[in-house]
């Protein structure tokens, strides 16, 4: 006998319901770890047809690792099932699991495509750099306005240049270097640690390699 599963993923824990012949015959809750949830789902749905769960913060890292355990993981359009969890009489994350677990039986939803994992690498390289390279401009700017207050006016330059003058302008200046000195070490780690590759990264598996989607 097939069987269709609705899981409401949160943050902390991810609320199951298991549906087969038209009726809900278990529904529980487990850690939002996909690879304890996988064990749970073998044992309580070993005929699972449709995995269903709404996007969110964690959909991408549940549909890597539920697809590489075996389990036919399907990532569904949120707003599309919006309209139809929202007509229970009273919404919980128990019941709204059953909504997803009675979608996934009607074969009722609107299927999301994820992203692979190498893409969603790049992605996150992408995003993680810009907001350091962010991070390196606000902090370089406030260095420059903390120093114009005491009528000490860095010369236009990025990297070396913009420390080596920093320094030169602070020389001397104790009071103001106890300031000014720990924001140019923050700056310099920053710049420090801008990420540049995804060669050493690989698909996250379990809790303690989670990322975000």
């Amino acid at each position: 006998m097939e069987q269709y599963i609705g899981l409401d993923v949160s943050l902390k824990e991810t609320a199951i319901a298991v549906r087969q012949n038209g009726k809900r015959i278990w529904r529980g809750k487990c850690p939002s770890d996909p690879t304890l949830l996988a064990d749970v789902l073998r044992k309580r749905a070993p005929a699972a047809k449709r995995v269903v769960f709404e996007t969110g913060p964690l959909s991408v890292w549940f549909y890597h690792v539920l697809t590489a355990e075996g389990l036919p993981a399907i990532c569904i359009d949120a707003r599309h099932a919006k309209a139809a969890l929202d007509m229970a009489p009273n919404k919980t994350d128990v019941n709204d699991a059953d909504g997803l677990a009675q979608l996934a039986e009607a074969g009722f939803y609107r299927e999301v495509r994820v992203k692979g994992f190498d893409r969603m690498l790049t992605r996150t390289l992408v995003t993680a750099r810009c907001q350091l390279l962010k991070s390196v401009t606000e902090l370089s700017n406030q260095i420059r306005g903390l120093m114009k207050t005491f009528g000490l006016v860095v010369p236009k330059g990025a990297g070396r240049v913009f420390e080596t003058n920093v320094r030169g302008l602070l020389a001397g200046n104790s009071g103001l270097e106890r300031i000014v000195l720990p924001l140019l070490e923050a700056w310099r780690s920053l710049r420090a640690g801008r990420p540049s590759s995804t060669d050493s990264l690989s698909p996250p598996r379990g809790r303690a390699r989670r990322a975000s989607s």
